[in-house]
Formats: C-alpha cells, structure tokens, sequence
C-alpha cells in the first residue's frame, strides 16, 4: 500500500509541475521585461501646386504657397534634419525668368514632439538652399510651416503665364 501511496503522490506532484498557468516559485521574485520601440522615416510632404498670382513688370508677386511639412519617425534619441529649396529658371514660351529672381520665406513654424525649427529666408536659385533646420529632436516629431515665394518680375518680362518647379527635400 505504501509504494501505490508514494506513485500516486509523485503522479500528482507531476501534474502540478506541468499544470499551465501555475506560478513555481523561484529564489528570484523578479520578471525581466522586454519590448521593443519602432522607427520608421524621416519624410516631407509639400503642395503639388501653387499660383502666385499676377502682377505687371517691375512689381513683385508673391503669396504662400501651402503647408510643407516635415514628418521625422526616426525615434532617435538626438535627431536632425535639412530642408533644402532649389527652383528652375521660370518659362512663358520663349522668355525666361531667372529662378534668381524668387525668394523663399518659411515664415513661422509649427511644432509637434520634442523638435527645435529654424527657418532661413533665402533667395532661390538652381541648386538647394537651405531653408529650415530641425535640431534636438527627441523621439518622434514634426515640423510644419506656409513659406511665402515672392518673384521679383524684371521690368523688361514678357506678359505670359510663367511655371517654374520648385524642389524641397530632406535629409
């Protein structure tokens, strides 16, 4: 009687080893806890078009141009950015005015997270220049604001409608 006792007691101390859902104790009463934060880009929306307006030779027409907006979801413990502008020479047909002639004011600029904005007013041109900075970016954030282009129109330009691109990257 005493060895069917011992299988039935060592059977069932089995069962609760197995059993799921049951606490074993341990020396160490603490649980290791792990996860894991995503990233992801760092990206720049802008308006697929803008109208100045119009103005006669030798006067300047200028108007915002819609939001730019910078989206950094890099989640980095200390993030950057550069937005650069470069703009064409503008065209009517035959004539042209150079790109030389615009100017690009980010204006104010609206934050969201951890992000310190810069904007730098500049006269465009062929080639990037740069016109906002994120610096001391922590985690993710962004970084939003309605630049004004103003074109200084030559007094000897040619009536038209004039169409220059204007590129806006980030990096």
């Amino acid at each position: 009687m005493r060895a069917r006792s011992l299988s039935v007691a060592a059977a069932a101390a089995a069962l609760v080893l197995i059993q799921p859902g049951l606490a074993v104790a341990a020396d160490d009463p603490s649980t290791t806890v792990t996860y894991t934060v995503t990233s992801g880009a760092l990206t720049l929306s802008v308006p697929a078009s803008a109208a100045l307006g119009s103005g006669a030779p030798g006067t300047t027409i200028s108007a915002p141009i819609g939001p730019v907006t910078v989206t950094d979801d890099r989640a980095l413990l200390s993030a950057s950015w550069t937005v650069t502008a470069a703009e064409t020479d503008f065209t009517s047909g035959g004539s042209t005015i150079p790109a030389t002639s615009a100017d690009y004011d980010p204006g104010s600029i609206t934050t969201t997270g951890t992000i310190t904005a810069t904007g730098t007013p500049v006269t465009l041109s062929n080639s990037g220049q740069t016109v906002v900075t994120g610096s001391a970016g922590v985690g993710d954030n962004t970084a939003t604001w309605n630049p004004t282009v103003a074109v200084s129109v030559p007094a000897g330009a040619v009536g038209g409608a004039y169409t220059g691109t204007l590129t806006q990257s980030v990096a």
